[in-house]
């Protein structure tokens, strides 16, 4: 079977806490990068072995080397920098704000971003590597045309110009590299959803009624070449900052857009009724799967398998079983902050995703 698969996640694992304290003290300039990038990779062989033996075939490198889950990728591009303080804020005691990506000047990608970590990945690996990068709708949907200088881009139709190309080659670093699974990770889409969001839209100088369509065009202009034997994913929620969320609302509103975009499989957020109903699932194309995150990775408690597999039957109402596979709900740390849930209990949820998954379709 080709990714996604019956049992798969979403890509960030917990930071280790000798990870944690050697990426502090680099950042306090008391460790040399070199020190820092060998703790990386033993912590990262340690997680990617702990994978493969609960079962899981999609192997990820848990976005150790990050701080971010999209900002690391996104300020290597050329032309892009962060603020803070800006955009939609995250609610339920996240306490500080991630960063806004802000374009300052011409977006492109003139040297591989990431390909490094993806390639010690694949050296380790049996069974399929794969790495998640932002969507390219992540250098918008926070602060919209209010974080897109207007000298660089006086037209907004050039930056969208730009950032195909620049996603373009980013992708295609990748696919020489090798890269058979690739993830776009996206919030906009389910952010979308949200009147709130949508008025902050306005605020940035921006209509949020075409926005949905704008990304999913823009993803399938970045993925229109794109190598035949690499499988691609996105995955969206409404965000999850150390178990605080941005947004509420199901996926009706922007479902026909969103599975306009030409990717393999969606991986959607559905553990708790922010995210609303099943229904949205019958207008998902053929050949298309989803991936049913019914699994939080917002709080530590853990889920019952009979409901969780109801919950799948009830998905199967409006798409066939055949369609759908299993996976927590979003990553299980997105920045380097740590999580809501602990290594121990993610390691359980991941291996009720497995055993469930295995119950469900053999």
């Amino acid at each position: 079977m080709r990714p996604p698969f019956r049992a798969d996640h979403v890509g960030s694992l917990v930071r280790p806490p000798q990870l944690a304290e050697a990426r502090a003290q680099y950042a306090d300039g008391e460790l040399p990068a070199e020190h820092l990038a060998r703790v990386e990779r033993k912590a990262i062989a340690a997680i990617v072995r702990r994978q493969e033996s609960i079962g899981l075939e999609a192997i990820t490198e848990g976005e150790f080397g990050r701080d971010w889950w999209h900002i690391d990728f996104l300020i290597q591009l050329d032309g892009v920098t962060t603020r803070s303080n800006y955009g939609p804020q995250f609610t339920g005691g996240a306490g500080d704000q991630p960063p806004v990506a802000t374009v300052t000047g011409k977006v492109a990608c003139t040297r591989p971003i990431m390909v490094k970590q993806f390639e010690y990945l694949k050296s380790i690996v049996k069974a399929t590597p794969k790495f998640t990068i932002p969507s390219p709708s992540m250098l918008h949907i926070r602060g919209g045309r209010n974080a897109i200088s207007s000298e660089a881009y006086p037209d907004l139709e050039e930056f969208w110009v730009d950032v195909v190309t620049a996603y373009r080659a980013a992708i295609g670093y990748f696919a020489e590299a090798g890269c058979s699974y690739l993830q776009l990770d996206d919030v906009a889409f389910s952010y979308l959803c949200d009147p709130a969001v949508r008025e902050n839209c306005r605020r940035n100088g921006d209509d949020p009624e075409p926005l949905a369509r704008r990304y999913a065009d823009t993803i399938n202009a970045i993925l229109a070449d794109r190598p035949a034997g690499m499988t691609v994913t996105m995955h969206t929620c409404r965000g999850n900052f150390r178990g605080a969320w941005v947004a509420e609302g199901g996926y009706e509103a922007v479902a026909e857009a969103m599975f306009s975009v030409d990717v393999d499989g969606f991986f959607m957020e559905f553990d708790s009724a922010r995210a609303g109903t099943f229904e949205p699932l019958r207008l998902l194309p053929d050949g298309k799967k989803v991936v049913l995150g019914l699994v939080t990775t917002k709080v530590g408690r853990m889920e019952d398998k009979d409901r969780l597999k109801r919950r799948i039957d009830d998905a199967a109402r409006f798409t066939p079983l055949e369609n759908l596979c299993l996976s927590p709900q979003c990553g299980f740390s997105s920045t380097h902050h740590g999580a809501a849930v602990s290594e121990v209990g993610q390691w359980r949820k991941l291996e009720l995703v497995v055993d469930t998954a295995q119950e469900v379709w053999g």
